[in-house]
């Protein structure tokens, strides 16, 4: 049996178990019956947003090894510019803070926190009592992966683990060497800039603070998978400190782009709601006075002389 299904098994059971614990403690049971009825409806009138994120992740997947082709052709190898920027540092974190304890702290948080921390949010938007939020989350998600396939196309870069093996570990696969059959279905080694962990982690982290009066118990826990996401990408050897502040300014970016698409449609299709009732109204209107001229003729019997 290939050792991709037990992985997935795996992280499906432990995803599933906390997002069911999170849905009660952090959304509540009462709300957590409207996430059925809302969910469908929500996803429908956010279909346009549905299917751009669709697209991104079918590219994504399919066209990774054409991608990955031209990028070694003529992407900028920037490898060497990131290790002049920073030297030794994701070394020396690795080195100075390594223990049996981080590294399945920081493995565990890598693979399973993080797929928590992405899946979570739509079960806690959808128990909103509207689908603004869930539909920012959706373009925040499409544009992360959108902008991060562009990088990764145009830019070839290496990994701590790949440029220095003797002073950097690859701690994720020495902890489970079956972790590296579901990351090398989904990425490459050469796809470290910008970190979309980073990204997407900071992404939901910052989406639980603008929405803390709704989630006031989310955003605490958001931050803390997320950081620890973030710090995971480096002491694991996977990310360079450059790929992580990249991917911050990025996830930041995303969010901002999200709330102005959003506000920007709204306010469009809100336009389009108002011109439509207005020409029922006024529609609605000529045929009344209509009906009042055809009942306002004169009876011919009337006015005549005594």
């Amino acid at each position: 049996m290939t050792p991709l299904l037990p992985v997935v098994t795996s992280v499906l059971f432990w995803v599933a178990a906390m997002c069911l614990v999170a849905g009660v403690a952090v959304v509540g049971p009462r709300r957590l019956y409207g996430v059925g009825e809302n969910l469908v409806p929500y996803l429908r009138e956010s279909r346009r947003e549905v299917a751009a994120l669709i697209v991104v992740l079918v590219v994504s997947g399919i066209g990774r090894p054409a991608l990955q082709s031209i990028s070694e052709v003529f992407g900028l190898r920037l490898t060497g510019l990131i290790f002049a920027l920073e030297g030794n540092f994701v070394a020396w974190l690795q080195g100075t803070f390594q223990s049996p304890r981080l590294t399945l702290y920081f493995s565990s948080v890598y693979v399973f926190g993080y797929a928590f921390l992405l899946v979570f949010p739509f079960i806690a938007y959808a128990a909103l009592p509207e689908s603004t939020t869930l539909k920012r989350l959706i373009v925040a998600y499409t544009l992360n992966y959108a902008i991060g396939l562009v990088l990764y196309t145009v830019v070839l870069a290496y990994g701590p683990r790949n440029l220095m093996p003797d002073a950097v570990t690859s701690l994720l696969y020495t902890f489970n060497p079956n972790f590296q059959t579901l990351t090398g279905e989904v990425n490459v080694e050469t796809n470290v800039f910008p970190s979309l962990h980073t990204s997407l982690s900071v992404t939901v982290a910052t989406f639980a603070a603008l929405t803390h009066g709704r989630y006031p118990r989310w955003t605490p826990i958001a931050w803390w998978i997320a950081g620890s996401v973030v710090v995971s990408t480096m002491y694991l050897g996977i990310h360079w400190l450059t790929d992580v502040m990249f991917g911050t300014a990025l996830a930041l970016g995303c969010v901002y782009l999200s709330y102005r698409y959003v506000d920007a449609v709204g306010d469009r299709d809100g336009d389009v709601a108002d011109q439509n009732a207005a020409d029922r109204n006024v529609a609605d209107r000529n045929a009344a006075d209509h009906n009042v001229d055809d009942g306002a003729v004169e009876d011919p019997t009337e006015g005549g002389s005594a």
